[in-house]
């Protein structure tokens, strides 16, 4: 057996896998055994739980999140499931003083989009909002400037008849 265990069963792996035989979670080292190599650290420990299959084609966009904090939450639930993901700003969004707020994508490659979708219950055929509002908003919107308007209006017919 090797230095590899499973934290949920225990049971001992080799070095050559990554991923439990019997439950699927992510391997460990076990406790006191290094592989000779550089000391694990966050980045290494993250590679290990990406499942190889997942790792290959071009970046695909598999979903949005509405900040950071949100994007950080599917970016770590597509890892526990074995699918490298980023996490991009979205396009035409940029605030430097607030570097937290705003959309993000999050990319993962082709190989893992379906499993992604899954994982996420995305549905990449459902036709998306126009302008990423429903239309009973815009219509309130419309209908809340058209009353501003008015009020604004018959202030200034008041004011210029006295």
């Amino acid at each position: 057996m090797g230095p590899l265990v499973c934290p949920s069963c225990a049971v001992e792996h080799g070095l050559d896998e990554r991923f439990c035989r019997e439950c699927g979670t992510p391997l460990v080292y076990a406790p006191g055994v290094t592989d000779g190599g550089p000391p694990l650290n966050e980045a290494r420990e993250r590679a290990r739980k990406v499942h190889a299959g997942y790792r290959d084609g071009p970046l695909v966009r598999v979903a949005s999140a509405r900040n950071q904090a949100e994007a950080e939450l599917v970016q770590n639930l597509l890892l526990e499931e074995g699918i490298p993901s980023l996490v991009r700003r979205t396009g035409g969004f940029d605030v430097p003083d607030f570097l937290a707020s705003g959309p993000r994508d999050i990319l993962v490659p082709a190989a893992g989009a379906e499993a992604a979708h899954d994982l996420l219950r995305v549905d990449p055929d459902r036709p998306r909002l126009q302008g990423g509002q429903p239309e009973w908003v815009r219509a309130l919107a419309v209908v809340l400037a058209v009353v501003i308007f008015i009020t604004l209006a018959v202030g200034v017919l008041v004011a210029l008849g006295r």
